[in-house]
C-alpha cells in the first residue's frame, strides 16, 4: 500500500487505526469523508458493526439477573481486547477481519 492513498491525506493504516482509536464518532467520520481507500471503508464498517455490537451485548448483559454483572464484566474485557487488537492490526495495515463481523463488514463495502 502507499502511504497516502486515502483521500483524507491520512496514510490508510493511520486512518484505518483512527475508526477503532474513536470506536464510533472516528468511523463515522471516516465513512463519511472517505471516497478512495477500500482499506479504511472495510475498518470503518467493521468497527461500527463489532463495537456496536458489543456495546448492545454490555446494555442487555444489565438486565439479566445474578450473572449479569459478570456479564458486563467480560464484555468490557473482551471490547478492550478486540479495540487492541483492531488498533495492532489497522496500524500493521492488515486486513484482519473479525468473526462474522469481518465478513458482514466486507459484504457492506462490496454494495458501496
Amino acid at each position: 500500500m502507499s502511504p497516502f492513498r486515502s483521500s483524507t491525506g491520512l496514510p490508510d493504516n493511520l486512518a484505518a487505526a483512527l475508526c477503532y482509536f474513536f470506536p464510533f464518532i472516528g468511523a463515522i467520520i471516516f465513512l463519511a469523508l472517505e471516497k478512495r481507500s477500500r482499506f479504511v471503508l472495510f475498518h470503518s464498517l467493521q468497527s461500527l458493526i463489532a463495537f456496536g455490537a458489543l456495546m448492545i451485548a454490555h446494555v442487555l448483559s444489565g438486565f439479566i439477573p445474578l450473572i449479569g454483572d459478570l456479564a458486563g464484566a467480560l464484555i468490557s474485557l473482551c471490547s478492550f481486547a478486540v479495540w487492541l487488537l483492531m488498533i495492532y492490526h489497522a496500524l500493521g495495515s492488515r486486513w484482519f477481519k473479525l468473526p462474522w463481523v469481518g465478513e458482514i463488514a466486507e459484504s457492506q463495502l462490496r454494495q458501496l
